[in-house]
């Protein structure tokens, strides 16, 4: 259980950082910005939230496989195969939970109050400035909520987990897939204890997510 826990909170925390340096200008962008297409490029964003998971890792596995230009490069640089490894259940653990991290963080900046910004602009202060003392600091609960949903839904992933990385064991094994495989055998009592740690952290996260937009 030890090995599945710690192998989940690392493709987590691994995806959430991508999330967050992927996620935030995206959500930006979105929530601020007017440009041609961009109801298209919101649907494309949050497809992932919606799209089956198995059919999710497919298209992963499609765009990652040995065959495919991504697949060849990340060969070429690392010697490995990108799927049927860390990094690929990372990718797919990220591709599924940057949608609630986005949804979250566009909320939060579209609700960032303009005046502020634009007295702050008026002072002398640079976009960047403006981005980093006034809009980030009065954006940051709905940014928190958004990283903590996004954890929680990548430490829950199972579909395009699956999918990705094969649930080799001790290697791409994550605790949500240990639960499959002990229903699958026949072990009730690991497959109950282990869903029962993955409910108790999911409702911790939910609440204290809830708790921040609340407020």
């Amino acid at each position: 259980m030890r090995e599945w826990l710690l192998l989940s909170l690392q493709v987590s925390l691994c995806a959430t950082l991508l999330t967050l340096l992927a996620g935030t200008g995206a959500a930006y962008l979105l929530a601020r910005r007017r440009f041609p297409l961009r109801s298209l490029a919101e649907g494309t964003v949050l497809l992932p939230m919606v799209m089956p998971p198995t059919v999710l890792g497919y298209y992963l596995l499609v765009a990652m496989g040995a065959d495919s230009p991504v697949g060849r490069l990340y060969t070429w640089l690392t010697g490995a195969d990108i799927v049927f490894s860390f990094t690929g259940i990372v990718i797919a653990a990220f591709v599924g939970s940057m949608p609630l991290y986005i949804r979250q963080a566009q909320v939060a900046f579209a609700e960032v109050d303009r005046d502020m910004e634009s007295a702050a602009r008026s002072s002398g202060a640079s976009e960047w400035q403006v981005f980093r003392y006034i809009t980030l600091p009065l954006a940051r609960r709905g940014i928190i909520a958004g990283t903590v949903l996004a954890f929680a839904r990548a430490l829950g992933d199972f579909g395009a987990t699956l999918m990705v990385g094969g649930n080799i064991p001790g290697r791409t094994r994550t605790l949500s897939l240990a639960v499959y495989d002990a229903w699958q055998a026949g072990d009730n009592a690991t497959a109950s204890g282990l869903a029962l740690l993955l409910v108790s952290v999911a409702l911790c996260v939910a609440v204290f997510a809830s708790s921040l937009t609340e407020r």
